[in-house]
């Protein structure tokens, strides 16, 4: 956690020593499209591996350019775990995970720039929510059997990734790739999470 804090402090450093006085820029990107990723899901006890899970879902940011090389950015994303069927038969699982971070975003907002790669630091909270459910033939141990139940979490989560924007348009880009390693502390212990996405850009 605090090497990325590191890399934060070092890339607003480099941005403003690198922040062109140029007002040919775009002040605004609005940033929404699909993302795939790999969470650990925190369930973890002896039936439930605390191993990496494929997620899915939406990804949307708004960024605010200071320079023409530096931007404000507000990242959300919501993704959803398809439910799956572990053992014991029966026993199943279904998880949200959601992040929320603000930080700084390093790319080249010239308005007539054509590929824009970027990298962004970012800090805020992450949330988890499981619901488990468990049929009769997994309640072997104990009557009466708790179908289904919830468990939720929130704690810190930093993301630190990058990816390539290309001009499509006057005010739209098309994201190609984005990559991201998103560490968080849930459940009283680091998590390691990565996320992918592509999707479009508005100015």
């Amino acid at each position: 956690m605090f090497k990325t804090i590191q890399i934060g402090i070092v890339m607003l450093a480099c941005a403003f020593v690198a922040a062109a006085q140029s007002s040919d820029y775009r002040k605004y990107e609005f940033y929404a499209g699909y993302s795939f990723g790999q969470v650990v899901n925190g369930i973890g006890d002896a039936s439930l591996p605390d191993d990496p899970q494929d997620y899915s879902g939406l990804n949307t940011s708004i960024t605010r350019n200071i320079a023409r090389y530096a931007g404000l950015k507000f990242d959300f994303s919501v993704t959803e775990k398809i439910p799956y069927a572990t053992r014991p038969s029966g026993l199943n699982v279904d998880s949200d995970f959601y992040n929320f971070s603000v930080g700084l975003q390093i790319k080249d907002n010239s308005s007539d720039k054509l590929v824009k790669p970027f990298l962004h630091a970012l800090m805020g909270v992450a949330h988890i929510r499981n619901r488990i459910s468990i049929g009769t033939d997994a309640c072997i141990a104990s009557r009466p059997c708790p179908t289904v139940f919830t468990e939720r979490e929130t704690g810190i989560a930093s993301i630190v990734g990058g990816g390539i924007d290309i001009r499509a348009g006057d005010r739209i880009d098309v994201r190609v790739i984005q990559v991201d390693y998103i560490p968080t502390r849930l459940f009283d212990s680091s998590k390691r999470n990565v996320r992918v996405g592509i999707g479009l850009a508005f100015h």
